[in-house]
């Protein structure tokens, strides 16, 4: 169904990756292994996508994807079709041959309030944990990462990414593994570490920062992402049963109680380096994300609150470094 071998010969040349392929292969064998409704589907949908060799390619400002020779109108409406197959699209936007992906979020202007505060990703192996359907990867690469390696357990997260990759002419550089970081080794061997919107979704948010720093090589930079509440160093909100109409949702610190959390985890160099309120206009829906939204998610008479009566969503960002 999905052949890894390209993955396995990147890593088999990787003296620090080389240990993940003790368990990686079986991992992957018993994933292809488990049933999902509709992915037979989408693999059918998938591999009617021509492998377009693209003539340009832009990923340091956006992710687009042209030809000199532009599709035929019949060409891309096919393209299109498939492509809808795969609803929702959540990360992008993408630009493909003439069609506007516009997915409910805009990744992009969150990637442009993370890449002035992190370090150069020029030549970094780079993991991006709960990367979505890699849009941030296509970004990283575009950034002048090695190689890019995401994790994430949705089926059809994988396939949007096998989508675009083929778009951009299968594209090597960048791979998405369907896994949760809990199924990785310690492999200290990446060189930065992107969670963005995770940490929230997990029960142990110290486990998980753990996990984070298991997988960074000595001095590797973690860039940490998530949803945050006001407050000082001991203020964390645990949401009695939905946030945002969210149903796996269980801390959300404040900046401050996050950056004491990392420190405790073993982390230096904490810095808090951006706080932002979700708007509208960056989490929406589109029509190629056509159910419910943030908009719908907040009180109608106050939108600085949820339905449920919690703060609106805020998000940070904070950099740190294992030493």
């Amino acid at each position: 169904m999905f052949n890894f071998a390209n993955f396995y010969q990147l890593i088999a040349q990787d003296q620090r990756l080389q240990p993940w392929l003790n368990i990686l292969p079986q991992q992957l064998t018993d994933w292809q292994n488990a049933e999902h409704g509709d992915f037979e589907r989408w693999v059918k949908a998938l591999n009617k996508i021509s492998d377009i060799q693209p003539d340009n390619i832009v990923l340091d400002t956006e992710v687009r994807i042209t030809n000199s020779e532009p599709l035929m109108i019949g060409e891309q409406k096919k393209l299109e079709s498939l492509l809808r197959t795969f609803h929702p699209w959540r990360k992008g936007p993408y630009h493909a041959h003439g069609l506007d992906i516009e997915t409910e979020w805009r990744s992009d202007w969150k990637w442009d309030r993370v890449l002035p505060h992190i370090s150069d990703l020029t030549h970094r192996s780079v993991l991006d944990v709960g990367c979505g359907n890699g849009y941030h990867m296509w970004r990283m690469l575009g950034a002048g990462a090695r190689m890019c390696v995401g994790i994430d357990p949705s089926h059809l997260f994988l396939i949007q990414f096998e989508a675009i990759r083929r778009l951009m002419g299968n594209d090597q550089r960048a791979h998405l593994l369907p896994l949760g970081i809990e199924q990785l080794p310690e492999l200290k061997a990446f060189d930065t570490v992107f969670s963005m919107g995770v940490l929230y979704h997990r029960r142990s948010p110290l486990d998980h920062l753990q996990q984070l720093k298991n997988q960074l090589v000595p001095g590797g930079e973690l860039v940490l992402e998530t949803l945050v509440i006001e407050g000082d160093e001991n203020a964390v909100l645990v949401p009695v049963d939905r946030y945002a109409q969210m149903r796996n949702v269980y801390f959300f610190p404040s900046a401050k109680a996050l950056k004491v959390w990392l420190e405790k985890t073993g982390f230096v160099d904490v810095k808090i380096v951006d706080e932002n309120i979700t708007s509208t206009e960056e989490q929406r829906s589109t029509n190629w994300m056509t159910h419910n939204s943030l908009p719908d998610y907040l009180d109608p008479a106050d939108p600085s609150k949820t339905v449920e009566g919690y703060p609106a969503p805020r998000r940070a960002i904070l950099i740190a470094t294992n030493p």
